[in-house]
């Protein structure tokens, strides 16, 4: 396949806090530097790498550094990262909306692109304006727009409201809008960056639906940022992992994604320091899969956790729920539920469970202890909850349930416990 964008050697440079170098000094050693002496710009030779989680040892930072890829014309690509990671930035440079500090980008086609709420949008104008304004941007001609603008309006549900200012949309008619505009008006290369995240189900299903038209149907290219694993798996046939401003690895979406999880720690163990005065004490917890920690819905998922009792207590809870990344509840196990034990001993506990394959279809998942005296109170903390998430690749599909299907309204209980042990 030709190569729609070629991306050279590419890197974005920011001064930390401040526009420009904001020092005469700096500024007319830079200038005396590129433009006399015609030499390289001094202050690319400093700078640190884009870690959010660490101090910051210069005042210069590399947002990107070094990017050199190619994007075949038809791929669907899938860009991951965590925050701060430079996939905003990237897409940022390609749409040509920032200038890179070096390299270069050769890209065939008319871009598109849906960087964040609104973009491109005069918010002045209305709806229709802006459909027509877009277009021109990109070099489309007043016959071309109309021919899709009936298209355009029916794919957002705007129609109401198309002759109203945007300024007066919310974000999530203006995400609606702004996605068919670029999607309809047949970009060679579709940009889009996290902002479907905003929209409703219906409309992140039918956004993903149209971006599968456009680059299997059409042969057109698109580049994708999501945090949303599960839409990067239905829609993109590559993926690239950044991280701190530079590649981490490329390969499949599956391949990628594995990786990219691999590489971000989950909160799958705690050890806790319980107050002595606590008659109940949650020690540590362990959660694991049968697929080397990495979560698959063919996976068995183990969690385990040791518990101390220090005085005999009616009514006992020990167990867990298992939540939505959206703070639903789904499931929930007990220790109580074998034999309907409400008590043990005092000393010192462990506590096995597993759940079933396919039990979870793709998504994140929080997981939240119960070590408690029932309507008195739970002794298990805030730190001690767990999260994971369950991942598809090429190789690990199956007959997977999802949340409609298995988890209706209610909780599900959930016979999960395998044993338990006295340890002391």
């Amino acid at each position: 396949m030709p190569t729609a964008i070629k991306f050279e050697n590419i890197s974005k440079q920011y001064r930390l806090g401040l526009v420009s170098t904001r020092t005469i000094s700096h500024d007319l050693n830079r200038w005396w530097q590129t433009s006399i002496l015609k030499k390289e710009d001094p202050y690319l030779m400093i700078g640190s790498v884009n870690d959010r989680e660490t101090k910051a040892d210069s005042d210069y930072v590399w947002a990107l550094r070094n990017i050199t890829f190619d994007v075949e014309q038809g791929d669907v690509l899938g860009i991951i990262g965590k925050n701060g990671a430079g996939k905003s930035t990237l897409l940022k440079i390609l749409s040509k909306v920032t200038a890179p500090t070096t390299g270069t980008i050769k890209a065939k086609g008319r871009i598109a692109s849906l960087l964040e709420i609104g973009t491109g949008f005069h918010p002045e104008l209305t709806g229709r304006e802006n459909i027509f304004m877009n277009g021109a941007i990109m070099g489309m001609t007043k016959a071309e727009i109309n021919r899709k603008f009936d298209e355009i309006v029916d794919f957002s549900g705007v129609e109401r409201y198309i002759d109203t200012p945007v300024k007066r949309y919310s974000s999530g008619m203006s995400v609606r809008l702004g996605f068919a505009v670029a999607a309809f008006l047949e970009p060679e290369i579709l940009v889009v960056d996290e902002v479907l995240a905003v929209g409703d189900a219906e409309f992140q299903k039918k956004a993903i639906g149209k971006m599968k038209d456009v680059s299997r149907g059409d042969g057109r290219t698109v580049l994708f940022v999501s945090h949303n694993m599960g839409s990067m798996q239905q829609l993109c046939t590559k993926g690239m992992l950044l991280d701190k401003g530079g590649i981490a690895f490329t390969g499949t979406i599956g391949e990628t994604i594995q990786q990219y999880q691999r590489d971000v720690p989950k909160r799958q163990h705690y050890e806790g320091i319980p107050a002595e005065k606590d008659i109940l004490q949650l020690l540590r917890v362990q959660l694991s899969s049968s697929d080397n920690d990495v979560f698959y819905p063919s996976s068995e998922i183990f969690i385990s956790f040791v518990v101390k009792i220090i005085e005999s207590v009616a009514n006992l809870v020990i167990g867990f729920n298992v939540y939505s990344v959206f703070g639903h509840p789904l499931a929930r196990a007990d220790y109580n539920d074998l034999n309907n034990i409400t008590s043990l001993e005092t000393g010192v506990y462990k506590f096995d469970f597993k759940i079933p394959a396919f039990t979870f279809s793709s998504g994140e998942y929080i997981v939240v202890l119960d070590v408690a005296q029932a309507n008195v109170r739970n002794y298990a903390p805030e730190s001690s909850k767990l999260s994971f998430e369950v991942v598809v690749d090429e190789s690990h599909f199956g007959n997977v349930f999802n949340e409609s299907a298995i988890f209706k309204s209610s909780i599900i209980r959930s016979k999960w416990l395998v044993g338990y042990e006295k340890l002391r």
